[in-house]
């Protein structure tokens, strides 16, 4: 077997990871993939106080590790993930608007999570991925996706919103992701966040650019900013405390993969449980990388399964197209200053439908694998693990504070390992 697939040309019917379209409807393809991710991509970043081009940039030089690192097996893309922001808030003291002023700090806590990730997929190498599933069962992966989401629904409400116009202007946008969801079809409805976002930053300009009722939008700095140059690179600080606090986010990423893997085979027909670690060592190595250079920790993306799901096209070559084009368009000042004008109050908005949205995909995790809750084991990990990250319990292990996040993941883990002995 080659060390990488050499694509068989294919151009009617279902396309495997190892055959790929003709090269024109290939990059077609890829430049879908890249609006798929492109929403979440950019918003991760933006919610953390990072530089969005860079986000971009180290998606698609993250993606390319991945390919080589599974041999080109498993078609995926790696966007930023949303798992992050709930730690790198709490780790950095982001106040949610601009730059992050403790943005290195975080970047090592995103390194430290990487580290800890490849290590995962090392053991799942040598040993297989058993104990993954024995260790983090469903009612505990769900119950810490919830977390992530939960934890964070102070932050738009309280942080996001300084005058009442604002408030307003959050519900407009929620509104408008909402009216994208239910009432379009395809691709634009594939693309709500990015559209309802669009949607109320125009609905902004009217009532703030037009009748003056807030701050209006500031276009002077796209128009400065060049079409090409370098993006924001940052360097990484090493705190321990954040490191402990963002590292265990390494869980979330583990079970998202997973349930990519097993996704994925179960939509081509071909066995890559094989692949299952390297997958891990390939995100493991693309987030450290993606933390080095200043950029988001990175994950499988769903947005891209989706595609593959509704085209029947798994071709690997289209995720390096789509890699590729995405690192060209983080070398556009334009392009990230554009994405710097999005107002306060909008991101506020959308942050309330994606953070409730990683709490409700918590709570899918429970139904799609039927968890039982009158089984008082499941019941107990489920509801002190809410509580404990929904209210930010937080433990002082000398000098070091590990928050409500981590306090959840790591009591998750060892409250299912404890009570499953009964």
């Amino acid at each position: 077997m080659s060390l990488f697939p050499r694509w068989r040309e294919k151009t009617e019917g279902i396309v495997a990871p190892d055959e790929r379209l003709p090269w024109p409807q290939t990059i077609a393809m890829g430049v879908q993939h890249v609006i798929a991710m492109f929403g979440a991509t950019v918003l991760a970043p933006l919610l953390m106080g990072f530089d969005p081009n860079v986000a971009i940039l180290m998606s698609g030089i993250g993606t390319l590790i991945f390919f080589f690192v599974v041999g080109g097996r498993v078609p995926s893309y790696l966007g930023s993930s949303f798992a992050f922001i709930g730690v790198v808030i709490t780790a950095s003291g982001y106040a949610g608007q601009g730059p992050n002023p403790n943005l290195g700090t975080a970047l090592g806590g995103i390194i430290a999570c990487g580290a800890l990730y490849t290590v995962v997929g090392l053991l799942v190498s040598a040993t297989g991925t058993r104990w993954i599933e024995a260790y983090m069962p469903p009612v505990v992966t769900g119950a810490v996706v919830a977390v992530i989401g939960l934890n964070l629904a102070s932050v738009p409400i309280k942080n996001m919103a300084p005058t009442s116009f604002d408030t307003w202007m959050q519900a407009i946008t929620f509104l408008c992701v909402g009216a994208v969801a239910v009432f379009t079809r395809g691709m634009l409805q594939r693309l709500l966040i990015l559209v309802g976002l669009i949607l109320a930053s125009l609905v902004h300009a009217v009532l703030t650019n037009g009748l003056g009722l807030g701050q209006p939008i500031d276009l002077g700095k796209v128009a400065a900013a060049p079409w090409f140059g370098l993006p924001g690179f940052a360097s990484p600080a090493f705190d321990p405390r954040a490191m402990l606090l963002i590292a265990p986010v390494a869980v979330i990423l583990v079970a998202e993969n997973l349930g990519h893997i097993k996704a994925v085979s179960a939509m081509t027909g071909q066995d890559l449980d094989r692949y299952m670690g390297r997958a891990f060592i390939g995100d493991g190595i693309a987030t450290m990388v993606s933390g080095a250079a200043g950029g988001t920790g990175v994950t499988t993306y769903a947005e891209n399964i989706g595609v593959m799901a509704a085209t029947k096209i798994y071709s690997t070559a289209v995720f390096v197209v789509a890699a590729l084009i995405a690192v060209l368009l983080g070398f556009s000042p334009k392009f990230g200053a554009l994405i710097q004008t999005v107002p306060l109050a909008v991101m506020g908005g959308v942050s309330i439908v994606v953070f409730g949205l990683i709490a409700v995909a918590g709570a899918k995790i429970w139904v799609d694998n039927r968890v039982d809750f009158s089984d008082n084991t499941n019941l107990i990990v489920a509801a002190v693990t809410l509580i404990l990250g929904t209210g930010d319990f937080t433990l002082q292990l000398g000098q070091f504070k590990l928050g409500g996040i981590g306090t959840a993941t790591f009591g998750a883990i060892a409250l299912y390992a404890l009570l499953k002995r009964r």
